[in-house]
């Protein structure tokens, strides 16, 4: 099992200072399970403390930064004060089994259904609709909203300090409001937070101060901050490999402690350009990974193919689904156990301890998961 030792040696983050016991990440997972107000529920808490023993770094699901951005039913919350307890047992129960605890700060913007979010009105940096069915034709943020989303992450971060947190990761991916103000697409503005590249990456670059500022003030602590981005959209017009790499650039400045490269696998070449086959996360490393470690991400499924991605050169490596199918992975990578699961055995569910409404996602999801036979 020597040719893990790397995938197992301990990693410190470099502007924080902040060390995990290795370079295992949990990759932030949608649970569906969150209590009606926004609080951690019983079930969920039972969920991290299931997968969080052995790995180096969990990130949570996303919590909504203000109550127009929550982006799905059973999200939880880091919009007000009354969140900080319920905050506070979930780092602490993730803080338990010895990972570092990160909370991951999010809005949905034009993402948002109309049924979660106040009077119904979804919001982004544009009245254009995202290229799906049904999707509602949000309103255009003003100004004033854009400086108080701002500093709404700014105040999620302070309630993530209080709660115990180690860190948080500013969700600039998936679509959601950060990208959707990075986005061509979805960014049509003609003051300063749209127009050219440089006037879309406003918004992004301000979370990031914010947050920073925040922390500054707030934390007696050392306190990490990672930022989430995918390298591509689909959409014309849309963020290409070009936008996102000058804009790897502009945080590779902001002495954050890490980029995570959002993809589906983390192999796969371009969304828009099927002769592209480079992997995104290691184009972006090669551009910016001397001056922020990068998570690398997408189908990681066994120790070979999280080692795989470290010998890259990349030196986290984040797993998702398959630690919903094997809350054991990192376990067993220490025990030299090399027999882990890899498809979801579909009687386990309480062995497993997946909450009731992420269950009911997953088996509701032909294909999203792999099913034993």
């Amino acid at each position: 099992m020597e040719k893990y030792n790397q995938l197992k040696s301990a990693f410190a983050f470099p502007v924080s200072g902040v060390v995990a016991q290795n370079r295992i990440v949990m990759a932030p997972m949608t649970t569906f399970s969150g209590n009606p107000d926004g609080t951690v529920s019983d079930q969920e808490l039972a969920y991290y403390k299931r997968r969080a023993k052995g790995i180096g770094t969990l990130v949570t699901a996303c919590a909504y930064v203000t109550p127009e951005g929550k982006g799905f039913f059973g999200q939880i919350g880091a919009h007000t004060d009354e969140m900080i307890p319920s905050l506070t047992k979930l780092a602490a129960t993730i803080k338990s089994e010895g990972a570092l605890a990160i909370l991951q700060i999010y809005h949905g913007g034009r993402m948002s259904p109309p049924s979660e979010v106040p009077n119904g009105e979804v919001l982004s940096a544009s009245n254009v609709p995202a290229e799906r069915e049904g999707a509602p034709i949000p309103r255009s943020m003003t100004h004033k909203e854009v400086l108080a989303t701002i500093d709404a992450y700014a105040q999620a971060t302070r309630r993530a300090i209080v709660a115990g947190f180690d860190g948080v990761e500013i969700h600039g991916a998936n679509t959601y409001l950060i990208q959707q103000f990075f986005s061509p697409h979805s960014n049509r503005r003609n003051d300063m937070w749209g127009g050219d590249l440089a006037a879309r990456m406003q918004l992004p670059l301000a979370v990031v101060d914010a947050v920073k500022n925040v922390i500054a003030e707030h934390a007696s602590r050392q306190f990490v901050v990672g930022y989430r981005l995918s390298p591509e959209e689909v959409e014309t017009p849309g963020i290409t490999i070009s936008d996102t790499l000058e804009l790897a650039d502009k945080l590779s400045s902001k002495q954050l402690d890490y980029l995570h490269v959002s993809t589906m696998d983390f192999w796969s070449g371009s969304i828009r350009d099927q002769q592209d086959q480079a992997s995104r996360a290691v184009l972006i490393s090669k551009r910016v990974g001397a001056k922020v470690p990068i998570v690398g991400v997408g189908s990681v499924r066994t120790f070979d193919d999280a080692a795989r991605i470290v010998e890259a050169g990349i030196p986290l490596v984040a797993v998702g689904r398959e630690l919903i199918v094997e809350p054991d992975w990192a376990v067993k990578l220490y025990e030299g156990n090399e027999a882990v699961r890899v498809a979801l055995p579909l009687g386990a569910k309480s062995e497993l301890a997946i909450p009731d409404a992420m269950w009911n996602a997953i088996v509701s999801r032909p294909g999203w998961f792999p099913v034993e036979e």
